[in-house]
């Protein structure tokens, strides 16, 4: 007859429980792997499979009772752990949609909006372009994979203990985040600058010729530059979409290696 201790149970239960727990967080926060149009069942059976390659190269577990209060606060920290990580990733996402509304808005274009089903709400139609050329630009350098092989990581970076996370792992969270408003002015920038030398331009031009209607005119020729702009900067998005990505997981790292440096 074979039989089971409790402390044979729980070390089991623990062994795939915490680990879980983390990797559920990120596949609910992480860009791509959050759609809202991928069914839940999926999601969840992605986790349980990424789980189960896992569990044998990780760490071994603390001995804890999954039951215990100290345990569910263990499960509690490994599901602020992933959510963590995927809205770091996540910032670098917010920051095409704020490049994206940027130039809609100096395009004249903000009114044209989209139903966005990710964010369900209503986004600027150039937001949604640009934040599907990144999708498809994360997926085209494997984004999808290096995110999880960064999940990987931060078991040995900050691996699942009693302790209580240290500060510093939101303190590099909150510095990583002002890339949301530089990033993404940076990435408007040159479209903001194009747009100003027209209106400009259209200024001049009002004063020139008073009789002219500058509303009438302004209107098309500002629409006209920004998309004459755009289409001669999506070329070199790839470039910079590398670059930001890259800093992203560079910072995913240095958020673990910070809450684990008490």
């Amino acid at each position: 007859m074979i039989s089971f201790t409790s402390a044979q149970l729980d070390a089991w239960i623990t062994a795939f429980m915490f680990p879980l727990a983390r990797i559920m967080g990120v596949l609910a926060s992480a860009p791509v792997f959050s759609n809202a149009a991928q069914p839940k069942r999926i999601r969840l059976v992605s986790g349980l499979i990424i789980t189960i390659a896992l569990v044998p190269v990780l760490p071994p577990m603390p001995p804890l009772s999954p039951g215990s209060w100290v345990g569910l606060a263990v499960l509690a920290q490994q599901i602020i752990i992933g959510v963590l990580l995927g809205f770091t990733l996540r910032i670098a996402f917010a920051a095409i949609d704020l490049a994206g509304e940027l130039i809609g808005m100096q395009m004249s274009l903000s009114f044209a909006v989209f139903y966005d089903p990710q964010n369900a709400g209503q986004t600027p139609v150039l937001s949604e372009f640009l934040g599907l050329l990144t999708t498809l630009i994360f997926l085209a350098m494997n984004g999808h994979l290096l995110t999880l092989q960064v999940l990987a990581e931060s078991f040995k970076l900050l691996p699942v203990s009693a302790t209580p996370m240290h500060a510093g792992g939101f303190a590099s969270f909150m510095a990583w985040s002002s890339t949301l408003f530089s990033a993404g002015l940076l990435l408007a920038l040159p479209l903001i600058a194009a747009l100003l030398i027209a209106n400009l331009a259209m200024g001049v031009l009002a004063r020139v010729a008073p009789q002219l209607n500058i509303f009438a005119v302004g209107f098309p020729v500002t629409l006209m530059s920004g998309f004459l702009v755009l289409m001669f900067s999506i070329p070199y998005f790839g470039a910079a979409m590398e670059t930001l990505f890259d800093n992203a997981f560079r910072a995913m790292a240095e958020i673990m290696r910070a809450s684990g440096a008490g």
